[in-house]
């Protein structure tokens, strides 16, 4: 499994429509969705008020980076919503859980 980390710091007053986008139900899960290979997102709510990490979880590298490739313009235009609700954005890194490396 290869996942993806993100973490954010999100403007205050803008938590519940951040939750919204990035949930379960947001924008970014609905297409993921739609591509081969992806498993799930968790979203966590830090104990700093305004922080979080988003966990997208991948059945591999390959199916993330083609996600990447073909869903371009798509990811733009959800990635510009989720900057108008963060102070800042930083991809913590990738990771391969050990018992499928």
């Amino acid at each position: 499994m290869f996942v993806t980390v993100w973490e954010y710091e999100v403007r205050l007053g803008m938590e519940a429509a951040f939750e919204q986008l990035y949930g379960e139900h947001g924008a970014w899960v609905r297409l993921f969705r739609e591509q081969p290979g992806y498993l799930r997102t968790d979203l966590l709510r830090g104990e700093r008020h305004g922080h979080y990490l988003t966990l997208d979880h991948w059945r591999d590298a390959r199916d993330y980076t083609a996600f990447q490739q073909h869903q371009h313009s798509r990811y733009a235009q959800i990635d510009a919503q989720g900057d108008a609700l963060t102070l800042s954005e930083r991809h913590v890194g990738t990771f391969i859980a050990p018992d499928t490396a």
